[in-house]
């Protein structure tokens, strides 16, 4: 079972921020998503927050958005930040929500400046699991923190 975006972040709001933060830091990031053989499939991707829930739209007929409609399973990595990796990366896995309620369709597209007529399809994405990653700020170990569907957050230092 996955959570919206808006009770993750209530849960576990330091964690939220700082994903939040790498996802918002460029515009491209990784999804994976499982094809319809069973294979993973990797594909470049935007997301976007917008009124408080994490979003993807997709061009209608995209490998990416047929695997959805059929498996809305998800995994997406966001671009990391430097090689140093202070400010980490982070990943989310879940499942993507096809939205077809033409009001959000159309308030969705005037935010992210996109044409009202030009077709594409806008998933929600809803959170299972998350984590991020970074390099501790004296660079001797990896802070990993991470989040599980039964609202725990945990922190672990690795060297």
């Amino acid at each position: 079972m996955s959570k919206s975006w808006t009770r993750f972040s209530g849960e576990s709001p330091d964690l939220a921020a700082a994903i939040r933060s790498r996802f918002e830091s460029h515009l491209h990031h990784v999804i994976a998503t499982v094809s319809a053989s069973g294979a993973p499939r990797a594909s470049g991707t935007e997301v976007r927050f917008w009124n408080d829930e994490l979003w993807l739209g997709s061009m209608p007929g995209s490998r990416k958005s047929a695997d959805l409609k059929v498996d809305p399973r998800f995994s997406i990595h966001s671009h990391p930040d430097t090689s140093e990796l202070l400010e980490g990366d982070a990943k989310l896995a879940g499942a993507a929500v096809l939205v077809d309620d033409a009001g959000v369709r159309r308030a969705h597209s005037e935010f992210i400046g996109h044409p009202g007529d030009d077709p594409y399809d806008l998933f929600r994405l809803e959170v299972s699991s998350a984590s991020h990653v970074r390099v501790s700020n004296n660079k001797a170990h990896l802070v990993i923190t991470s989040w599980s569907v039964d609202g725990r957050t945990r922190t672990i230092k690795r060297t």
